[in-house]
Order: C-alpha cells, then structure tokens, then sequence
C-alpha cells in the first residue's frame, strides 16, 4: 500500500507520434491489474454472484470464475468490442457469466443482490492500442474516443465547435493542464481538426519549447481531458458509487480501481462519505514494483475497496 495522496494526476507517458500503421483488427486484449489484491480484497465465496461493471477483456471476471465452481459474474461493458471479447475470452464457463452491453450508470440489477462488485476505470490498453479508436495519439486516428460507439458527443465535435473558453475549461479542469488557455486558443484559430495526430502537433507547437521536451507529450492531458468529457468519466463513476453499494448483500464488497488522482479522489471520499459502506483500505493498494516492472500501464493504479455495513454495525 502507499499513503494516500492529492499529488497531481498521475499521466500515462505518450511516446512520440508514429506514422500511421496498415490496417488491423488487433484483439481486444488487457492484463488486469492488481488482479490478486482485488480478488484477495473481495472474499470471494463458493456460490457468490458478482458483477464486473467493466468487463473489458474479461481478465478479473476470469479470475473470480477459476476460484470456485459454482461462481457466478454478471459481466457489463459499455464497449461493444469488449464484450464481443470477453465473451469468446470466458467462452469456458459458459451459463456462469451473463453479458450485458451498458454504461454501470444505467445498469439496473432489480432485485438482484451481489455478493462483491468490482470496477476496472479508464481506458484498456486494447482501446489505447486500437489506432481507431482515437484515444491516443501514437496513431493517426478519427478524434473519436467513444467507449461506447453508439453514443453520438465524439472528441471531434468538441474539438471543433466547443468555445475557446469551454476548451481552456476542460483541459484544466480534466486535465489540469497549465497551459490550457494558450492551447485552446490555438485550437480555435486552426480549426477544424479531425484525427488524433493534427491535434496532437498543434498542441505540440503551440508551447514554448522548453515545454515540448518534458516527461510526457504536451498533448497529453489534453486527450485525458477530452476523454473524460466524452465519456462522462468522473459523472458516472458519482453514479456509480451512488448507486451500486444498494446492490450488494450485507457485507458484500466492492473494489474499485482508478488510475488518476480525479477518480481516485471521488472514491476515496464517497465511500467515507457513504452511511451503506464501510471503508476497508484507509490507504489505496498500489501495485508492486514487479507488476510495473512487468505491466507498466499498472503504474498510476489505486485500488480503494469497502463493504457493505450489515445490521450489526
């Protein structure tokens, strides 16, 4: 575990702009992280029913399916391409994992009761990897960005019909980005942009150059800024914690893992705040030197995981 932390967010490392790869369809494929804190945090039992709230390429769901017989997972995804992967992934454990194409926010259980849920936050490394897709810029791309495809607010119709001041406000806002005014000014002034790697190169020249050569892209926050506005993160993530300890028996538990401050910071204090939770990790679980060593995508990942209180408490 580390302390706690408000430290700024904590940024994938973009690595410089490559020419656009030929065509492909790579598989929807993601190494889970923290996988044995999460599923060692969660309790698990021999005829739990849980639900993974995104599924992605069914790496966690895999991991509670192999740890008992008569386990069961509801998997959910708002990524259709995740679904069609963690269905041919968990293919194995057949009618033990039920699939349903939908955002957690606007999932609705009814009566149904789980024994542990979990939540893997942020963007997979299929969907960074995927050139299509439009959430990094190592790929010339459409500036897309959806998770869900069906969905029509794209990062492109922000990009080009948003005002200069709105812009300078998410960037900073969700990305906390310094330099956001300069950079949305620019933006404006050369609009329209349509794929990843124009704006990507107009960010990069339109900073100072002792400003282009640091730790991370200059363009980098920016992505993470228009993501989070096109995918509604941090909203969702309030509905989620709002709503989902409802969901869970008496002293069942719910694991979340976040991988900026921004998210992590809600569920710290959401589930302090809650009077369904009780808190279990004072401190976020991070991950040891030989998963980063190993999986450097894991580095920025904090996991935070409570219990439902029962009527004894």
């Amino acid at each position: 575990m580390s302390l706690e932390s408000a430290d700024p967010i904590e940024l994938p490392i973009e690595l410089p702009i490559e020419p656009p790869a030929e065509p492909s369809a790579p598989e929807f494929a993601h190494v889970p992280v923290l996988s044995h804190e999460l599923i060692e945090g969660l309790a698990l039992q021999p005829y739990g029913h849980y639900l993974d709230a995104t599924v992605g390429g069914g790496g966690h769901s895999r991991l509670i399916l192999a740890a008992f017989p008569e386990v069961t997972v509801t998997a959910i995804d708002q990524d259709e391409q995740a679904i069609a992967a963690a269905t041919a992934n968990l293919a194995e454990f057949g009618d033990r994992v039920q699939f349903c194409h939908t955002n957690f926010a606007e999932y609705d259980p009814g009566d149904r009761l789980f024994d542990g849920i979990i939540a893997d936050l942020g963007v997979s490394s299929a969907q960074f990897d995927r050139g299509d897709r439009g959430f990094s810029f190592r790929h010339a791309a459409p500036l897309d960005m959806r998770m869900n495809q069906q969905q029509d607010l794209t990062a492109a119709e922000i990009i080009n019909t948003w005002d200069e001041v709105e812009l300078a406000r998410i960037f900073y806002t969700y990305g906390e980005e310094r330099l956001s005014r300069k950079m949305a000014r620019r933006i404006v002034e050369k609009r329209p942009l349509h794929t990843t790697d124009q704006l990507a190169e107009l960010i990069f020249y339109s900073v100072p150059h002792s400003y282009r050569y640091g730790r991370i892209h200059p363009a980098t926050r920016v992505f993470q800024a228009l993501r989070i506005v096109v995918n509604r993160e941090l909203e969702v993530l309030e509905t989620l914690i709002q709503t989902a300890p409802q969901w869970l028996k008496p002293e069942g538990r719910i694991g979340i893992i976040s991988f900026h401050s921004l998210e992590d910071r809600i569920v710290k204090h959401r589930f302090r705040e809650s009077e369904v939770l009780r808190v279990l990790t004072k401190k976020p679980i991070v991950p040891t030197e030989q998963e980063i060593r190993d999986n450097g995508r894991s580095r920025s990942a904090k996991l935070r995981i409570a219990a439902r209180r029962s009527e004894s408490d």
